[in-house]
């Protein structure tokens, strides 16, 4: 869960820490699996690539999209097909990207005129909302569920009592027990009350929801299936840390990424993962933060106690689709290897990356063959 941010979905934890490494990631989405990430930069001119075969001159060159939303980049790829030219590729990735700012306008609880915040600002009563966010909220109440209450998006409720990232404060302070403890009464997800046939959500008086960690992995599919919709078959769509893989590269091998090393200098990489019809998202605890008196405090914060997760560093969620990669992360984050290896076993397709607080790393045995761990992770407070 999530410190304050007053921004939008895309200013979850994992944007934050998209945005010190999206710039470094994406290339690495394009690079071979074999290697470590290197510069994407595009086809090598001709008269320095002579012997360059017909074969390879034939290969659909890639279609891109650049913006920015949900307060992070947002970055799309794919490649034209025998069904899908090149024009209706372009086509289809502003199309995509239309539907990221559409979903944004309803989904974030920053925005004054959102469905989400039309909750909040109705506090006490039932708000009738659209499919999109009735959606998203049964998702989060399902992670709520599935995850012991590690997931809740009733921490809004207490997001400003820890300051990081824009809201940090020039000399950072704790917030006092007592004020922990407080806000804590009015985190339970369990106290949500949605109604299916009247399509209404409605939270309890005095109580907050936020989506900052689960929307962008429903806007990352949603921009996913409009692309699949058109008939394309290979292409990515990244927001942030928020990954999705469609099919393979042109070359036939998957799509790579890079996992940050949690105590190393930006854009340093201590794996390597393979996504092919598969999402990715990392929860981490060095994006946002600070230390006081040796001791690391961060935006993962572990709703069951009001204080930020102790038992990891670093979490990469491997899913079917990036509305479970992105509810699941911070879950297994907070709750540490054991517990969180058990939940990641317990849904389908699901696996995972972590370095737990001890800097060791764990492999989940589901993706075992689609990681290759380059150097361990740094070490450090």
């Amino acid at each position: 869960m999530y410190g304050r941010r007053p921004r939008t979905p895309g200013n979850s934890g994992k944007a934050r820490l998209a945005r010190r490494i999206a710039a470094a990631v994406l290339p690495s989405l394009l690079a071979c699996s074999n290697r470590a990430p290197a510069p994407d930069r595009g086809p090598a001119p001709s008269a320095r690539a002579p012997a360059a075969s017909a074969s390879a001159a034939a290969l659909p060159a890639k279609v891109e999209l650049e913006r920015k939303a949900m307060g992070t980049n947002v970055h799309l790829i794919a490649f034209p097909n025998a069904d899908v030219d090149r024009a209706a590729t372009e086509h289809a990735l502003e199309r995509a990207f239309q539907e990221m700012v559409r979903l944004e306008k309803t989904l974030s609880e920053w925005r004054s005129d959102s469905e989400v915040s039309a909750i909040n600002q109705n506090a006490g009563k039932p708000v009738k909302v659209g499919d999109d966010t009735f959606r998203v909220i049964e998702k989060s109440v399902w992670a709520g569920v599935t995850s012991g209450g590690t997931f809740d998006i009733t921490f809004q409720s207490m997001s400003d009592l820890w300051k990081f990232g824009d809201a940090a404060e020039e000399q950072p302070r704790l917030p006092k027990p007592e004020e922990v403890a407080a806000r804590r009464k009015l985190v339970d997800y369990r106290k949500l009350v949605l109604d299916r046939a009247a399509h209404s959500v409605k939270v309890p008086s005095g109580m907050q929801i936020g989506l900052g960690g689960i929307a962008k992995g429903y806007i990352v599919d949603a921009a996913a299936a409009v692309l699949r919709g058109v008939g394309l078959r290979d292409f990515l769509v990244q927001a942030g840390g928020d990954l999705y893989g469609a099919g393979r590269k042109p070359d036939g091998s998957p799509w790579v990424s890079g996992i940050q090393d949690p105590r190393g200098p930006h854009g340093r990489y201590f794996a390597l993962i393979e996504l092919e019809n598969h999402a990715f998202s990392t929860a981490g605890d060095y994006a946002r933060s600070y230390v006081i008196d040796g001791k690391r405090y961060h935006h993962i914060i572990d709703p069951r106690t009001g204080y930020p997760a102790t038992a990891s560093r670093s979490v990469t969620v491997w899913a079917p689709d990036a509305f479970v990669a992105d509810a699941i992360d911070d879950s297994v984050f907070i709750l540490g290897p054991e517990k969180g290896l058990k939940l990641l076993e317990s849904l389908d397709g699901v696996g995972a990356v972590i370095v737990d607080a001890n800097n060791r790393v764990i492999v989940s045995d589901r993706i075992k063959g689609k990681v290759k761990i380059l150097t361990p992770p740094s070490d450090g407070i």
